[in-house]
């Protein structure tokens, strides 16, 4: 046996700790958008429920993903420090000296400027590591028992098939376009091609912060999905994610239609006939056009259906809601 293959063995557990089930088998990553200020996580882990367990974040704070043996406190009293003025890096470092088991911990971190690390520990299970990047664009990588520091994102894995998720993770957040969460999405999706978790999948969860931008602007919560267990949940969470647009982001003016006479006849019908099972039904009579009468009905029809942010009363209506209303009552072929 070579005197390096020797050492190699030497520094790999040969058996699985009896902790080994709770530690949260995973791959994520923390991101920060320049340009709107939002922050980020995205994550996939063969482990139940890991939206409840890795993903933290504050608007205006940071962004934190704790993982293998998951401590929250990097989660809670990281954002603290960096509510308080803490960087980063130098959050990720004050907590890490109060941790015991360090050697256990998988970390990604930014703050609201920018600045991200990352930090796998030396008895996380192989492939385990991260990468960021610098302020020129070029990416940094490290595997095990370093603490690297960057900008923008840092995206980390543990009990990989390959490094090639992280580096896939990374590729994908430079390489993508449009809202944050959508570059997100695409880095979950390029991890799992590069390999994903040695064991499969079980569970994802994407959660975007702004401030006031969560239901009706009374928290910070943007975007909060979690797939608890699936047999493929990055499918999963794409299709939440979808829904979570229709439901709960706010209609573009590019989207605004006019409540013509031809969008009155595509509606009216359902109007009439709806709700299901209801003696009163939302509109008593034919109108043939956007009258008060119709407008109320459509108002109210709306509301029961769960189109809240999108619903107006200026005599427009939101094309999404309008394509999905028609979408879900197309007969079935």
């Amino acid at each position: 046996m070579s005197l390096c293959l020797a050492l190699l063995m030497l520094q790999q557990p040969t058996t699985a700790p009896v902790d080994l089930l709770k530690r949260a088998h995973t791959y994520s990553i923390v991101a920060w958008d320049s340009a709107t200020g939002d922050l980020g996580i995205a994550v996939q882990s063969k482990f139940p429920n890991v939206g409840g367990i890795v993903p933290w974040a504050r608007a205006g704070v940071g962004a934190v993903a704790t993982q293998s043996l998951a401590n929250t406190d990097y989660g809670e009293k990281g954002l603290d420090l960096m509510a308080m003025g803490a960087s980063g890096p130098e959050a990720l470092r004050i907590v890490m000296r109060r941790d015991r088991r360090v050697a256990q911990r998988q970390v990604g971190i930014v703050d609201a400027r920018g600045n991200a690390a990352s930090w796998t520990g030396d008895s996380t299970f192989d492939w385990a590591g991260g990468r960021t990047a610098t302020p020129g664009g070029d990416q940094v990588a490290a595997g095990k028992g370093q603490v690297i520091v960057g900008r923008h994102f840092a995206a980390q894995a543990n009990i990989m098939v390959s490094d090639q998720t992280v580096k896939n993770m990374a590729d994908a957040f430079q390489r993508a376009t449009g809202p944050l969460a959508d570059r997100l999405m695409a880095a979950l999706v390029a991890g799992q091609a590069g390999g994903g978790d040695k064991r499969g999948m079980e569970s994802a969860a994407l959660l975007v912060v702004r401030a006031n931008a969560g239901y009706l602007g009374s928290n910070d919560r943007y975007i909060d999905i979690r797939v608890y267990d699936d047999t493929n949940p990055i499918r999963e969470l794409q299709r939440l994610y979808t829904l979570h647009q229709l439901y709960f982001f706010q209609s573009r003016p590019e989207d605004l239609l006019t409540i013509t006479p031809e969008v009155v006849r595509q509606l009216e019908p359902i109007l009439l006939r709806e709700p299901v099972g209801q003696t009163e039904k939302w509109l008593a009579a034919p109108q043939g056009s956007a009258t008060p009468a119709f407008l109320q009905a459509l108002e109210n029809f709306m509301y029961w259906e769960n189109y809240d942010v999108r619903v107006r009363n200026d005599g427009k209506i939101d094309r999404v809601a309008l394509d999905d209303i028609l979408k879900r009552r197309r007969p079935r072929r």
